[in-house]
């Protein structure tokens, strides 16, 4: 006989912005890149020791209410994303009819795992994130539900609260909205405070393209959209389908840096500078470059460590360390702080494997992506215009980190009246690794990467012998 499913589903509802608004939002140039099948899934624990009749009664009536409190100032978010055929350019759609759809899921599993540090199925982590579906009419437009938001409930135990959203805004904008939807249901839907003082900006006018990159953008677009048929129709964003690819066993976990680490990476990339002259440190030795880096050459030691016969090969294969910076400050011209969309520059940094793995591997790590911060900070859209070039050269080295999330949008601070997360987590493919502040260590950061069965445990001891070396 076979055994009982571990989640059960409750209920599938529609929640709809307490006002509606019939209106199209077009995309930026700064769209245009992440335009398509590009989804971020990020998910909320919180302790919550309660029999689910207190859920049902008090607090799912309280979250459907402040949720649709908060939709009615995001309202792009309850539309759609349609792609038309060429030449048309894609946008957002928003009608009376738009809705956000909240799924209400029972589960057994164990809670006190899933929201720990330690390494987690991402079959398991992937039932606790809702799921988008594209759609292709009639008429060959492509149709992408923009949010989708799911409430787990672990009996007695607690709750997550996940969300998965279309690229069509960027991380700080799904901060904006969590903490805007944590706050008024903390209130009780009374308080609207926050999201009044900060409402999302919709202005397309705000973002300038002095460089004419949304033709260059837009031609990349139309290429990606030719592929999409085949892949997307009727599939839904399961982890399986898009991040892993196949039925490999991988975990997710989370690796935390407290304040006494990062100062220690610092405190060596300094002594380093006393000791050698001809080694300068960089200008923006910040705890997101020295930790990057420490975690970019652990992983190619880890990863590799079965290469060192293959001389001519570690001289020549390059390793990249990609990640995205928010440009809503460092443009000429102002851009609001709640601008909604995507304010995104991408940046990368690259060594050779050998580089990594030898002497001085982090210190030369640092200084490749100090430098890249450089470069964003003095042009912020340098070389744009060959992001699609890049993106494919790395993919068919298959060498690369991409970083997902910040340290900067305090997701700790999410708090839907229970409390602050016991922890945030992303679920993401094997080549990201995700990025956020400490939850328990003030000062701290967490790095969470996916690993195949067996590979945390020699991950974890490359760390722990890299971080004794510089110690020493």
């Amino acid at each position: 006989m076979a055994e009982p499913s571990a989640h059960k589903l409750v209920e599938k509802s529609e929640v709809t912005p307490a006002v509606t608004t019939t209106t199209s939002l077009p995309l930026t140039f700064l769209d245009l890149p992440l335009t398509g099948p590009i989804y971020v899934r990020r998910q909320f624990f919180y302790h919550f020791s309660h029999p689910t009749h207190i859920f049902y009664q008090t607090t799912l009536p309280s979250l459907k209410h402040s949720l649709s409190l908060t939709l009615e100032r995001f309202f792009p978010l309850a539309g759609n994303l349609l792609c038309p055929p060429p030449p048309h350019k894609p946008f957002i759609r928003c009608t009376d009819h738009d809705s956000v759809t909240l799924t209400i899921i029972e589960s057994r599993d164990d809670f006190n795992h899933l929201s720990s540090n330690h390494p987690k199925s991402l079959k398991d982590l992937d039932h606790l994130v809702p799921k988008l579906t594209c759609t292709n009419t009639h008429d060959g437009k492509f149709v992408f539900p923009l949010l989708a938001l799911q409430v787990t409930v672990f009996p007695n135990r607690g709750l997550c609260i996940a969300i998965t959203y279309c690229h069509m805004m960027d991380d700080r904008c799904c901060s904006h909205f969590m903490k805007s939807w944590s706050s008024i249901c903390l209130s009780g839907g009374v308080d609207l405070t926050l999201v009044e003082k900060s409402p999302p900006c919709f202005d397309r006018e705000v973002l300038k393209d002095p460089k004419g990159l949304e033709a260059i953008f837009l031609g990349n677009y139309f290429e990606e959209r030719s592929t999409w048929k085949d892949k997307l129709v009727g599939k839904t964003t399961t982890t399986s389908e898009i991040s892993t690819g196949n039925n490999e066993d991988y975990a997710k976990a989370t690796i935390v840096f407290g304040r006494d680490d990062i100062e220690g990476l610092k405190r060596y990339v300094l002594n380093q500078r006393k000791e050698k002259d001809e080694f300068k440190a960089p200008q923006y030795l910040s705890k997101f470059v020295v930790t990057c880096a420490f975690v970019w050459v652990s992983l190619v030691k880890a990863k590799h460590r079965d290469d060192d016969n293959d001389e001519e090969g570690e001289e020549v294969k390059e390793e990249y360390f990609r990640f995205a910076a928010d440009c809503r400050d460092r443009f000429e011209y102002p851009v609001p702080a709640t601008y909604f969309g995507n304010c995104l520059t991408k940046c990368y940094a690259v060594l050779k494997r050998k580089e990594l793995k030898g002497e001085g591997g982090f210190l030369k790590a640092v200084k490749a992506i100090a430098r890249a911060i450089t470069d964003m900070k003095t042009e912020p859209l340098k070389g744009a215009e060959n992001w699609r070039a890049l993106l494919r050269k790395i993919s068919v080295l298959g060498n690369t980190v991409l970083v997902t999330g910040s340290p900067n949008f305090t997701v700790y601070e999410t708090d839907f009246g229970f409390g602050k997360p016991t922890k945030v987590e992303m679920v993401h493919s094997p080549k990201c690794m995700s990025l956020a502040e400490s939850g328990d260590k003030e000062g701290g950061l967490e790095l969470g990467l996916v690993f195949r069965s067996g590979e945390f445990e020699y991950f974890i001891s490359v760390i722990e012998r890299g971080l004794a070396t510089l110690k020493s």
